[in-house]
């Protein structure tokens, strides 16, 4: 192969000379729409002027669409589609409750004096002479002097006082004489913390309201005097249903239903709850006699009145595994009234992640689980207040579950729990205790539409048979009864989905009829852009690195040049007048070594010098003769 068609043949990585060279192979090879045109017009500069401006405008126009489009895929949207489907469905728990708490008989002389306080209370404020809360307390009983004070009493605050109001308490003998006015007097009971430098007034407009709440903080303080099971017979709780049926079968056994007592709504009964799958109940088909039929003694002998005014029970549609959370979002249901519930299921199903802030299982959030159940907002958030109610109050709340190592409140052993707690909860209502922002909700979620209808039960041509079948005495009034049926209206249910309203195979395509709506291109396209990018920098890093080593070599060319002479060498060539005149020395060689350039081989064939020149001929014999002279010294 001759030396001509080896420097003609192609290297295997080969970089253009120039960036104008690699514009027009660009421009010239490219798919592009629209980029040939800057070189075929390159005689017309007003055309290559037009033609690169619109090159451009449509370049940023694109990547700008590229930037919105990008901007609503980080956003993370979603997209809800509802599906309706039809299918066997799991029956829901169903808690009802008497709306009688319970005197419990460990704290019966606890709750005999409160009814005694409560009585004195009321003829105070309003002259009311009680003749016995439920015949338990005597007539007109009053307060001696000797007995210890009412704590926390009750009183009269004049409306518009500020902070310092000026007020009338209970056991002064004056206030028997003042006409209580509701536009000119509100009602509250004061709190302070351990020290009594900061007090307050839980105060109300409304008398009933004041006396219920102060009742009730009272109350409190008694049941953290219960000891933890309770003392609860099981025939207490049984009086209270007289029949069940589920699916025109009689469901009132062990293993259909669990009770608790619940200090406000007094004793429930909560139906098909924390049972196995093959275990909970399920329906078939729609309808009244497809769901749950129950008769509950409704009396109205109220166990503490002050605590419950309204008369029937308390019902509460919820999950199998969830609690009962009676105030959330229970209804109450009259007596001599039968109630039908007709219900209709929804789930819902929210992506997690970047797309949704719920929580799959509760795993992900600092808040440990007091109710041992699923994981559902309301027990996360009730979980944070009692944890922070233990933390700064010292004492927990005795209506959410007790914390290992705490013990309910009680003014006997924390005598600010009061003052601390009614501020806690203030802070949590406006969320600045951070539950509610804590407790996400949860992603998978099931809900029971209800839908309610009532109708006169019984009917008074078969109120008397009908009363005298349930109970055993004759004693039993339309007033004391009523029924109730929970049933599904429909076997569809509903499922809402989210979804991702775009994802990454979406995100693709509109990127793709963007590159098609401003160049008319494709994804090979892209290739050639991003190869031009990669050429770009590949030419600019070997002008760098070019430029660096020409740098380099001009620094080692002038280290490489002669030095200035040594004016002592010409004392040493007289100190030594015996060393030949032909005869270099040292220093002289070295330098001549430096400065000499090194020789073109191709000049020493005499066959291509031809004569030569002077010059050099005159170089190879001074060469010569310095080789052949001998060194004196040897």
């Amino acid at each position: 192969m001759s030396s001509e068609e080896k420097t003609s043949k192609e290297g295997l990585i080969e970089f253009y000379s120039s960036y104008r060279e690699l514009f027009e192979f660009f421009c010239n090879n490219t798919t592009i729409h629209g980029a040939i045109r800057l070189v075929c017009s390159r005689n017309n500069r007003m055309k290559t002027a037009f033609w690169l401006v619109l090159f451009l405008v449509t370049f940023g126009l694109m990547y700008w669409q590229f930037g919105l489009l990008f901007g609503q895929y980080f956003s993370y949207p979603v997209s809800i589609s509802v599906n309706v489907n039809s299918d066997k469905l799991f029956f829901p728990a169903v808690t009802v409750c008497t709306l009688n708490p319970y005197r419990y008989q460990s704290v019966l002389n606890d709750l005999e004096q409160l009814d005694r306080d409560t009585q004195e209370t009321l003829y105070t404020l309003y002259g009311y002479n009680v003749t016995g809360v439920q015949g338990r307390v005597p007539a007109s009983r009053r307060r001696r002097e000797a007995e210890e004070p009412i704590p926390f009493p009750l009183e009269r605050i004049p409306t518009g006082e500020g902070p310092h109001r000026n007020v009338r308490s209970v056991d002064t003998s004056e206030s028997d004489d003042i006409e209580v006015k509701r536009r000119e007097w509100n009602f509250g009971f004061k709190l302070c913390n351990e020290t009594g430098g900061d007090c307050f007034y839980k105060t109300y407009s409304s008398g009933v309201d004041a006396i219920r709440e102060w009742y009730r903080f009272r109350y409190i303080n008694i049941l953290a005097r219960v000891p933890k099971f309770g003392d609860i017979s099981e025939e207490q709780l049984e009086n209270f249903i007289f029949a069940c049926r589920f699916n025109e079968e009689h469901c009132l056994t062990d293993g259909n239903y669990s009770h608790f007592h619940h200090p406000i709504y007094g004793n429930c009964y909560t139906f098909n709850h924390n049972r196995s799958e093959s275990e909970t109940w399920n329906s078939s088909m729609p309808g009244i006699k497809n769901g749950l039929t129950l008769v509950l003694r409704t009396e109205q002998h109220d166990y503490i009145p002050l605590l419950s005014t309204v008369a029937g029970a308390r019902v509460l549609v919820h999950g199998h595994k969830e609690p009962a959370f009676m105030d959330d979002g229970g209804f109450n249901i009259q007596p001599g009234v039968e109630t039908s519930i007709g219900m209709r299921k929804e789930t819902v199903n929210r992506l997690g992640g970047d797309y949704s802030d719920c929580s799959e299982d509760g795993r992900d959030i600092n808040v440990k689980d007091l109710f041992n159940s699923d994981y559902t907002q309301q027990v996360c958030v009730r979980s944070c207040f009692q944890a922070i109610m233990v933390e700064r109050c010292g004492c927990a709340y005795a209506f959410y579950p007790l914390p290992s190592g705490a013990e309910f409140c009680d003014y006997k052993k924390y005598k600010s729990w009061g003052h601390c707690y009614y501020k806690l909860d203030k802070e949590f209502t406006s969320d600045e205790l951070g539950c509610f922002t804590k407790c996400r909700k949860p992603c998978h979620l099931t809900d029971y539409r209800l839908n309610a209808g009532y109708s006169r039960w019984p009917t008074k041509v078969s109120e008397n048979w009908v009363l005298q079948t349930l109970s055993k005495s004759n004693t039993t009034a339309r007033n004391n009864v009523a029924k109730l049926n929970i049933y599904f209206e429909e076997m569809n249910y509903k499922t809402i989905q989210e979804s991702a309203a775009i994802n990454m195979v979406m995100l693709l395509s509109l990127m793709g009829s963007q590159w098609s709506l401003w160049f008319g291109s494709s994804v090979l396209s892209v290739v050639e852009m991003g190869e031009l990018v990669f050429d770009v920098i590949a030419i600019g890093v070997i002008i760098l690195a070019h430029r660096r080593l020409a740098k380099r070599n001009q620094s080692v060319e002038e280290a490489g040049r002669a030095p200035t002479p040594d004016p002592s060498y010409g004392q040493r060539e007289h100190q030594h007048p015996e060393m030949p005149q032909t005869l270099p020395s040292q220093s002289q060689m070295r330098v001549v070594a430096d400065i000499t350039p090194p020789p073109a081989y191709e000049t020493l064939d005499l066959r291509s010098m031809g004569g030569g020149s002077s010059r050099n001929s005159s170089l190879r014999s001074h060469v010569s003769h310095h080789a052949e002279v001998p060194w004196r010294g040897e």
